[in-house]
């Protein structure tokens, strides 16, 4: 990919463009290949992950952070909101967006705590159920094509080294 840089009046035709030029490496070239910092590696994937996610969600009105909210009150049923919030890397105020929206929409469906009653918990509905069971037949194939070049030993091996840095750097 190439960026236009400062090219004054005086230079023109296709050599100064090219003069002026700076090569901006794609994903896999450079610093976004293997000589690349793996935070910003992981930063990379995960971004190009979340716009597919998003693209692949788009028609049934999904969006990734909603995915993810959905997914942990399926895993989890009964979070309050700072729950759900902790476990998807979301702030309160995003997951206080998103949770109105899905309740809504008939996704999700507030309890009063029983012992606690001024905490909320959220649980999916039939029709949030049946939503997360449409995206996540959608998301299993981007998994497996996340997963496509490796064998089961690699995968395990990159899912618990993904799972240890979170642990490892939970309390930095």
């Amino acid at each position: 990919m190439l960026r236009k840089t400062n090219v004054t009046k005086s230079q023109s035709g296709p050599k100064a463009v090219a003069a002026g030029a700076v090569h901006v490496p794609a994903p896999g070239e450079g610093k976004r290949g293997e000589q690349g910092y793996l935070g910003y590696l992981l930063r990379q994937a995960h971004a190009a992950v979340r716009l597919t996610m998003e693209r692949t969600l788009a028609d049934l009105g999904v969006t990734s952070p909603q995915f993810a909210v959905l997914t942990m009150l399926n895993a989890y049923p009964g979070l309050s909101g700072a729950d759900v919030a902790r476990l998807t890397f979301l702030t309160p105020q995003t997951v206080g967006v998103i949770i109105r929206n899905l309740e809504r929409d008939g996704a999700i469906a507030m309890t009063p705590h029983p012992v606690h009653g001024r905490i909320q918990q959220w649980t999916l509905t039939p029709r949030g159920a049946t939503l997360l069971k449409a995206c996540r037949q959608r998301v299993l194939e981007l998994e497996k094509r996340l997963a496509r070049n490796l064998d089961s030993k690699a995968e395990t091996t990159i899912r618990r080294w993904l799972s240890g840095i979170a642990a490892e750097l939970k309390e930095d």
